[in-house]
């Protein structure tokens, strides 16, 4: 009777390890929800000030993780401002100044039309297995769900955020809350993921909630208005010459 007691508690913990996935395999699922060879989408970027709120409109399309190009087409005093990524390469390009203006060193830092992203941001490679390692350090309910709190180290040096810590769906294995610390570790930004959707076989948030944690303000939302995935992108959308077009 006492062996078979050992025996069932061995299986028990066994089952209750074989329910906790590696970092790795959770880092693995969230990068095949959230990034797409070659997405087109149309968003709002409502950015919550102090005293009022102001809406973004734009369109941007993406090909692989080095290159994206994104149009803003309201209000009218960013309408016709174009952002081009070319691997580590930036570069905006204004209506009112008709110049391109390349962006690097401590301007990576600034802030994107006063939103609580910077163009720092913008530059990340989106696929998480290429810069951070990953390790489950708990588990914990975020609206209702059971997560998995995911504990990200960097593993390279060329990076704005040395460690990050995920809340990831353990049904829907996508983040629904995400904190990006300097490598002091000092909380730097907050994330939360909403509105998790079924898009075309992935789960995919339509709404992001970011938030300076340095800024005052009530953070920028990042709203999906549409996206479709795996499209057809000509390649002179990734081009200097199509910052003036």
């Amino acid at each position: 009777m006492k062996k078979f007691f050992v025996i069932l508690t061995f299986i028990s913990i066994s089952n209750l390890f074989a329910q906790e996935p590696s970092g790795e395999w959770i880092l693995n699922q969230i990068d095949k929800n959230l990034t797409s060879t070659n997405p087109i989408l149309t968003s709002k970027m409502v950015i919550h000030g102090r005293r009022e709120s102001r809406t973004i409109e734009a369109k941007s399309w993406v090909q692989g993780v080095d290159k994206s190009f994104t149009e803003y087409l309201a209000p009218a005093r960013e309408k016709g401002t174009k952002m081009l990524k070319l691997g580590k390469m930036l570069w905006l390009c204004s209506p009112a100044t008709d110049r391109i203006i390349q962006i690097s060193g401590h301007m990576l830092r600034q802030s994107v039309m006063g939103s609580d992203l910077s163009y720092e941001d913008m530059m990340e490679d989106p696929k998480l297995t290429h810069n951070y390692e990953a390790k489950v350090i708990g588990s914990e309910k975020i609206d209702e769900r059971d997560c998995w709190i995911v504990e990200l180290t960097a593993k390279v040096t060329d990076i704005a955020y040395h460690s990050r810590k995920l809340w990831v769906d353990q049904e829907r294995l996508i983040p629904l809350k995400e904190e990006l610390y300097a490598k002091s570790g000092k909380l730097l930004k907050q994330m939360e993921l909403k509105d998790v959707t079924n898009m075309q076989g992935r789960w995919y948030p339509k709404r992001m909630i970011f938030k300076d944690m340095l800024k005052t303000g009530e953070g920028t939302e990042f709203i999906i208005d549409s996206i479709q995935f795996d499209q057809a992108i000509p390649d002179h959308i990734f081009s200097k010459a199509a910052l003036r077009k």
